[in-house]
């Protein structure tokens, strides 16, 4: 496809310095259908708009919140059935996104339990080990 080159598009590279990203990171979301494959030059080169950078910023998105690539590959495929119909593409997202957030849940009540567990764990070696500034412990017996 020739690429009628306007000032709103932009080259891979700058797309993914700007994103905090690498060119091969775009790559791969492209191979696996996350995003839709870029305009080229007669010479080869990606090119990008801004409806494009939208939706790469939005594949991003779900990956900060934990969604997996499989996850993020089946709501793309959504998107690209539904025309585009937010109705059908979001349930899912919530869905989805309802899953992580329980896991996330379950995650920080057993890091707090962990917390409270080496908290008292310790508090009871510094019981029955007095210990010295520089960290060795007093030996009763010398």
């Amino acid at each position: 496809m020739k690429l009628n080159l306007e000032e709103n598009a932009f080259q891979i590279g700058e797309i993914a310095e700007s994103l905090g990203i690498t060119t091969r990171t775009i790559r791969l979301y492209e191979k696996e259908g996350l995003i839709e494959p870029p305009q080229r030059t007669d010479g080869g080169v990606r090119f990008y708009t801004k409806p494009d950078i939208k939706r790469l910023k939005f594949v991003l998105k779900l990956k900060e919140l934990g969604l997996s690539l499989q996850e993020m590959r089946e709501l793309a495929e959504l998107y690209n059935r539904s025309d585009k119909v937010t109705e059908k593409i979001m349930p899912r997202l919530i869905e989805l996104l309802d899953t992580h957030l329980a896991s996330i849940t379950e995650k920080v009540s057993k890091l707090k339990s962990l917390e409270t567990d080496i908290s008292d764990y310790r508090k009871r070696i510094l019981e029955t080990f007095p210990l010295v500034s520089t960290g060795e412990y007093k030996n009763s017996a010398a």
